[in-house]
């Protein structure tokens, strides 16, 4: 009799433990979302930038940039393309070649030929920082003829829109995003002469 009691008590337990087990199995977890994406719709991440881009041409204009998967609490976005294997001035600055701010959190591009257009007028508010040239827009790629280049076009998603003047540095523009951005999107090109 004991030996029937003590049978059916593991299998009670087994039953329960397996019941147990069963109840406990975790829900597989959704895919993870993806992060802000910005894309150059004539090179691909990393590809060589076409000479309508760049200082090879007489009149070179920027290109268009798209962007995707954007959080709900965006407010801003800014732009800023450089050159990170060029100093200036025996600095540590690298080149600039283009910054815009305060680019409206609806916006998902910048359209080709925007940042060469004195005409263009950007949504909201936004503004064509100064460039390497000290002229608001695009300043065109212009490497030499040694080895390439690369080209970053950063995209900064914010919880703000920036405070800052038309004169204001790329210092006083990141000093003015620390603590902002919530997401960053990053895509490259790259550029050389041709001898």
């Amino acid at each position: 009799m004991k030996i029937k009691q003590v049978t059916t008590f593991c299998a009670a337990m087994i039953t329960l433990g397996i019941g147990v087990t069963v109840a406990q199995a975790p829900n597989n977890p959704p895919p993870p979302r993806a992060g802000l994406t910005i894309t150059a719709s004539e090179f691909p991440d990393g590809g060589v930038i076409p000479a309508k881009f760049t200082r090879t041409v007489e009149n070179p204009v920027s290109p268009k940039l798209e962007w995707k998967n954007i959080l709900p609490n965006a407010v801003s976005f800014t732009l800023i393309v450089h050159d990170p294997d060029t100093s200036r001035s025996k600095t540590t600055e690298d080149v600039l070649h283009w910054m815009i701010v305060n680019l409206p959190a609806d916006a998902r591009e910048i359209a080709e030929g925007v940042g060469t257009s004195s005409a263009v007028k950007l949504p909201n508010g936004a503004m064509q920082m100064k460039n390497r040239t000290g002229a608001p827009g695009y300043a065109a790629m212009a490497a030499g003829t040694g080895p390439y280049h690369h080209y970053l076009f950063e995209l900064y998603e914010l919880d703000t829109k920036l405070d800052v003047g038309p004169e204001a540095t790329r210092a006083e523009v990141l000093k003015a995003m620390d603590g902002h951005v919530i997401e960053k999107g990053v895509t490259f090109g790259r550029f050389r002469r041709e001898k």
